[in-house]
């Protein structure tokens, strides 16, 4: 993989096995299993994050439910089928564990791709501004990862005017958060899990302009 193509999509994350790893699927000869971890938040709160790691890792790191463990990787995209629609399936890959650091951040990614999609701007009901971006990362084999960002604030407002076709640079952490999604002819919704990053700081990459 390129020096581009490493350094446009990096993950560090600390936190505790949630589950044994399950295999997940093969690819070139090389298995790869999923596994959850439990990140938390400085709020107290947890996000629960899937992982997705070689049994190559696995083997030379036996990973038990609760052990505290340290990793650097990539957040990654893929489409998968879900009642006949298509679904952005993400992950962070794991390129390696590495020694917990107890004055690291548990939670950082730091993106470079490109707006695919229109932002869509909306408040809270608590009035919080708040942009949804979809970013496109470029991967080898002329692959990209879609990436759902969010901004905050000023962010949202900045980034609410910004064209397809934009490049961001920008800096934030992983999230999950439950939703509920209605199916067509059931009544009762099923809890889905939605992953997203939250933008802390950003900015367009041609001027390197912070905000």
């Amino acid at each position: 993989m390129s020096y581009e193509m490493l350094n446009n999509n990096k993950v560090y994350l600390q936190g505790e096995v949630a589950d044994i790893p399950k295999y997940n699927h093969t690819v070139l000869d090389e298995d790869f299993y999923s596994f959850n971890l439990i990140v938390p938040r400085l709020s107290g709160q947890n996000d629960i994050l899937p992982i997705t790691i070689s049994s190559k890792l696995i083997a030379e790191n036996q990973l038990e439910i609760g052990d505290k463990i340290a990793l650097r990787g990539q957040f990654r995209s893929y489409n998968k089928l879900d009642q006949g629609k298509s679904k952005l399936i993400l992950s962070v890959f794991c390129r390696e564990l590495c020694e917990w650091d107890n004055d690291a951040n548990s939670n950082v990614i730091e993106l470079s791709g490109y707006i695919c999609k229109s932002p869509i701007y909306r408040t809270t009901p608590f009035s919080r501004e708040i942009c949804d971006i979809l970013l496109a990362v470029n991967r080898n084999y002329d692959k990209s990862d879609y990436i759902p960002c969010i901004a905050w604030g000023r962010n949202a407002q900045f980034t609410n005017k910004l064209p397809v076709g934009t490049k961001l640079e920008l800096e934030g952490r992983i999230q999950s958060r439950e939703y509920n999604k209605h199916y067509d002819g059931e009544d009762i919704p099923v809890v889905k899990i939605a992953y997203e990053v939250s933008i802390i700081k950003l900015a367009i990459a041609e001027d390197k302009t912070a905000l």
